[in-house]
């Protein structure tokens, strides 16, 4: 299991069902918009101080951002990413 893509996955979720933007998202998190677009295609680990601010600024707890098998969540992977072989 690859915690990258399933955050990955919620992180496009949650943020489109709010109907934010990556650049307003990243602006209320305090984090760069590219960092952010390399974090929603499973590019980098995210760190906790990071889950917290996207967490935050999403409105949601930061459990939701790791849920494995919510609606959408780690089933799908982000744009341009692989499954892991094993």
């Amino acid at each position: 299991m690859d915690l990258r893509i399933i955050f990955a996955a919620n992180l496009v979720r949650l943020r489109r069902a709010k109907g934010v933007s990556q650049q307003a998202l990243a602006h209320k998190a305090e984090v760069d918009r590219s960092y952010l677009s390399r974090v929603e295609a499973a590019h980098h680990y995210v760190g906790l101080e990071v889950i917290g601010k996207i967490a935050e600024a999403l409105e949601v707890e930061p459990a939701e951002l790791l849920k494995v098998g919510s609606k959408g969540g780690g089933r799908r992977l982000p744009r341009g990413r692989k499954q892991p072989t094993t």
